[in-house]
Parts: structure tokens; sequence; C-alpha cells
């Protein structure tokens, strides 16, 4: 998690945002290639996405209006917490991001009205390279706040594959 720093007063505030020296201090090098931007409503799930092999994905994530639920599952089969998740609250009025390393799959559900996503990458979309995890995979466990009944998913993300299905994978 990182917070940046804001200044604040009658007017409101300001914030460095993306400091690439603070980053690499606290993270480590990494070079982002694009910014994206995603605005949903309520109850939206986007998720849980990852690109495999030379085309994984790190990002930088935060919400720039209302509220989401993100999450991040580690798909690192050397890892100690492999087929783990980790859940956080992103709100635009706290200013957190979350920082998703190579080799996670990440996703998020809107929980306000609606929400501005936004997130930069340190790699190119390659649709070729694509997978989405099962959202609801009972391996995971994931408990996503809003109703199933509530959520609106794309047909993609209704087709996502068991985390038992995921192939080795390089990132």
């Amino acid at each position: 998690m990182i917070t940046p720093v804001r200044y604040g007063d009658e007017r409101g505030y300001f914030s460095e945002v993306w400091r690439e020296d603070e980053f690499v201090r606290h993270i480590g090098p990494v070079h982002f290639v694009q910014d994206n931007e995603s605005v949903s409503r309520r109850g939206v799930l986007r998720g849980l996405h990852f690109q495999a092999g030379e085309y994984s994905q790190a990002k930088l994530v935060r919400v720039s209006r209302g509220t989401v639920l993100d999450v991040v599952v580690d798909l690192r089969q050397d890892s100690p917490t492999y087929g783990r998740h980790v859940s956080v609250e992103l709100t635009a009025s706290s200013g957190r991001q979350l920082f998703v390393p190579r080799g996670f799959a990440h996703g998020f559900v809107v929980l306000s009205d609606d929400a501005q996503f936004q997130y930069k990458v340190d790699n190119v979309y390659a649709p070729q390279s694509e997978c989405t995890l099962r959202f609801d995979d009972p391996a995971l466990g994931i408990d996503w706040v809003v109703p199933r009944e509530e959520l609106i998913l794309s047909a993609k993300d209704c087709r996502g594959i068991e985390l038992k299905n995921v192939k080795p994978f390089k990132f």
C-alpha cells in the first residue's frame, strides 16, 4: 500500500500521486509504459485479470472517485503465498494506492454509486496473453462484499478459469 502525502487547506488539497524517486525508494525500479482508466457503477466486478509470459504486467492502482474493493491473487507457483489473496478498500478520499507486482491476478468491485479507477502498467495490453481467473473460485474464497445477485460482470469475466487450471508462467 502506498499513501501519497496530501497538502490541504480551505481550498482542497495537492498531492504528488506518482513520484518516481519515492516509488523506487519503497518498491524498486518499475518502468511504467501506459496509464489506464475505467469508470464503473455499483456492483461492477472487473477481474480477476492477468497477462502471462513476456506480457506480464505490474500495476499501480488507485481510485480517483468513489470506493472499490480491490483484490489481488498470488499466482507465483514457487511462492509461499501461492493461491492466497489480499483484499483492500481503495477510496478517492483516502488517496491510498496499491502496487500489484507481476505474477498476480487483479480485480475489483465497485462499492459506491460509481467509481473512477486508474492504473499504471509496466507492459502493454496483449490480448493473446490475457487470462481471467474465476472470481468465484471456491479455492480462493474471496468475499466480494456485494451480494452475488447484484454483481455485474462481462461475459469474459464469467468464463474465468479456476486456480487449479492456471498453467505455470514466467513473469
